[in-house]
């Protein structure tokens, strides 16, 4: 399985962004799709999961509502819909992979994609 987020760049505070990732392979529509940030000096952290059959959402409290994760499987992509960006999004932004969100939280999934990266700034 292979990733690729996209859809980072440049906004103001208060601003909104939409990543994509790209999900390739074999039975792409099978796993659940993380999403993950890493900031400069800082370690990987979890911001979002969407499950494969139910399409259960999961967030970290950092980005409840104003995040919202979601997927198209018959364009083999996740999106994740950023919106009243704080400069403390800044980061790259990761998409991963697992048969499942259980673990998302821990930053724990079996493949990972390139990141992207999201500024926040005026």
């Amino acid at each position: 399985v292979q990733l690729q987020a996209s859809g980072g760049g440049l906004v103001q505070p208060g601003g909104s962004l939409r990543l994509s990732c790209l999900v390739s392979g074999s039975d792409p529509d099978y796993y659940a799709i993380g999403w993950f940030r890493q900031a400069p000096g800082k370690e990987r952290e979890a911001v979002s999961c969407i499950s494969s059959a139910d399409r259960q959402e999961f967030y970290v409290d950092s980005v409840k509502g104003r995040f919202t994760v979601s997927r198209d499987d018959a364009k083999n992509t996740a999106y994740l819909q950023m919106n009243n960006l704080k400069p403390e999004d800044t980061a790259v932004y990761y998409c991963a992979a697992d048969p499942n969100c259980v673990a998302y939280k821990y930053a724990i999934m079996d493949y990972w994609g390139r990141g992207t990266l999201v500024t926040v700034s005026s």
